[in-house]
């Protein structure tokens, strides 16, 4: 039973298809499964507006255009959400997958869910992509760690992290 006022929902899983990601689950798993999971993959609302209408009032046709892109995008979200639910369900989670539109910022979308779902965790992987290599974590794990309501844990891609594949993990 948990501790009272423990958080009682799910394990939020920040999810993108990278390395980073599918090692969370990987990881994760034999230590909380059967635990719930949301799988989340989070996609930028805006991204047909930026491309089409940088600087200019956009025309009728060009916001067609944006709508269609947006779509296209959470089309690839929820289809990558639900690749990593399937591959959460195949390690033993009660999983549910999720796409959600970006309206401020990744981590800031992951901690408002967190929050709504009383979440027992966050689980982030981060990528890397720093250009120095002494950070350790990426702008978004940092943003989590910093503003979450609950556990976070990071998971660094095993390349990254001593240069080998992740084939062995």
């Amino acid at each position: 039973m948990p501790a009272r006022g423990a958080p009682s929902g799910p394990i939020v899983f920040g999810y993108d298809g990278s390395p980073a990601s599918e090692r969370s689950l990987r990881l994760t798993a034999p230590l909380v499964a059967p635990k719930r999971a949301l799988v989340v993959t989070v996609w930028d609302l805006r991204v047909g507006f930026k491309v089409l209408t940088p600087s200019i009032p956009p025309a009728p046709i060009a916001i067609r255009a944006a709508l269609e892109i947006d779509e296209s995008l959470y089309e690839d979200a929820r289809r990558m959400a639900e690749q990593g639910a399937a591959t959460a369900r195949k390690l033993g989670f009660d999983a549910e997958a999720l796409a959600v539109a970006d309206v401020l910022t990744v981590a800031a979308t992951l901690v408002r869910l967190a929050r709504e779902r009383d979440a027992a965790a966050i689980v982030v992987g981060t990528h890397g992509h720093q250009a120095v290599r002494e950070i350790l974590v990426g702008s978004t794990a940092r943003d989590v760690i910093r503003t979450a309501p609950c556990t976070v844990t990071v998971m660094r891609d095993r390349k990254e992290r001593d240069g080998e594949d992740d084939k062995a993990a």
